[in-house]
Formats: C-alpha cells, sequence, structure tokens
C-alpha cells in the first residue's frame, strides 16, 4: 500500500517505513505530524480523493530539521561592470513515514 501526500506545495510517493526529505515544517525533532491523502494506491486499485480522500491521513515522525547543500547564485549584466554572487541552503525537514490510516 502506498499514499500520495502534499505538503510544501509538491507531492510525494510515500509508504510505511520510507524516509522523505520536505519542505520545512513547523515541527521539532521527534514530534508527531499528519499528512492528508491525495490518492491511496491498494492491491484492488487506486483511490483519488477530491481533493483529498476522506478519513485518509499519513503519519509521520520529524527525525530532524536542515538546511540542504549551499548553491551558488551568480548574477551579472553584461559591459556593465555590475555583478552579484549569492549562495542559498534551502531548509528543509527529514521525515519518516510511521502509519498510513486509510
Amino acid at each position: 500500500m502506498y499514499a500520495i501526500i502534499k505538503t510544501g506545495g509538491k507531492q510525494y510517493r510515500v509508504s510505511v517505513g520510507d524516509v522523505v526529505y520536505v519542505e520545512k515544517l513547523n515541527a521539532e525533532a521527534e514530534a508527531n505530524v499528519e499528512f492528508d491523502v491525495i490518492a491511496l494506491g491498494k492491491e484492488d486499485g487506486m483511490v483519488v480523493g477530491t481533493p483529498v480522500v476522506e478519513g485518509a491521513k499519513v503519519a509521520g515522525k520529524v527525525l530532524k530539521n536542515g538546511k540542504g547543500k549551499k548553491i551558488t547564485v551568480f548574477t551579472y549584466r553584461s559591459k556593465k561592470d555590475s555583478k552579484r554572487k549569492m549562495g542559498h541552503r534551502q531548509p528543509y525537514t527529514k521525515v519518516e513515514i510511521t502509519a498510513i490510516n486509510a
């Protein structure tokens, strides 16, 4: 059994025991979180919600909050002697999926 969840403007296909990196959640480490289910995949077919499947939730446990690898952003204007170099580290939350309640 698997579920498709939506969080942070993205969708993830998860099963029990999966570890996913999602956009930063407002939760501390070792906290429990719940996600709404967009679709459920079972042995006998798939259930798609409008927009979510009624009564279905995915439970997860926050493992840690962190930042991703640094990316370099460089902008310039040719022939104008104007340039800017910036770095960015995207924050994330590492979540382990503990149960799919359907």
